[in-house]
């Protein structure tokens, strides 16, 4: 039996989901509340064209709260994810938490485990890529995880922020400035005027 064939590491833009990219009423499962948030087709399009495959890493405590099926998860997964293909955006993969908080497991955020599992799964170059979310957790997981940056869509920072991480106003800036960026986060961490 041969060994599977690992391609040559890529850099990725890891995404939050819910609040990221789609409206968010609070656990987030039902087809009738899929709303596709402001600026995230013209946003992903722009990461894409600066060379950066899309990953998206959520927490999902829903499912261990049992307000819905790991199977409700999926079926929303898929019709957002046909959703952007139909608009020319290719998800590479797809990685979710179902744990409480207290579980202390290795894979919700602010763990770097779902960014590990896309590392080894889709040959992500960690050192070279970015978050986007619009939680203090998901800047938290970049760091963990040594990723090049992390910005947060959020109208203020919050109390926790790490060294690596932005803010922006809206999901274009963020990924404006992901696509313009410099990898090495000495230099990310000075924005531009």
């Amino acid at each position: 039996m041969s060994a599977p064939r690992i391609s040559k590491p890529r850099p990725f833009v890891f995404l939050d989901r819910d609040g990221t990219l789609v409206r968010d009423p609070g656990y987030v499962h039902r087809l009738e509340d899929y709303a596709l948030l402001p600026g995230v087709v013209t946003g992903l399009r722009l990461l894409l064209a600066a060379g950066f495959e899309l990953a998206i890493v959520t927490n999902q405590s829903g499912i261990a709260r049992g307000f819905y099926r790991e199977s409700n998860f999926s079926e929303f997964q898929a019709h957002l994810e046909a959703d952007l293909a139909r608009r020319g955006v290719r998800i590479a993969g797809s990685f979710f938490c179902p744990h409480l908080p207290a579980m202390g497991c290795d894979c919700r955020k602010p763990a770097p485990g779902m960014l590990f599992a896309a590392r080894d799964q889709l040959a992500a170059d960690l050192s070279a890529s970015f978050v986007i979310g619009n939680h203090w957790t998901d800047a938290e997981a970049a760091q963990a995880a040594g990723c090049a940056g992390a910005v947060l869509i959020a109208d203020a920072p919050p109390p926790r922020l790490p060294p690596l991480a932005r803010i922006a106003s809206s999901f274009e800036q963020a990924a404006a400035w992901v696509a313009e960026a410099p990898i090495a986060s000495s230099e990310w961490t000075t924005p531009s005027a």
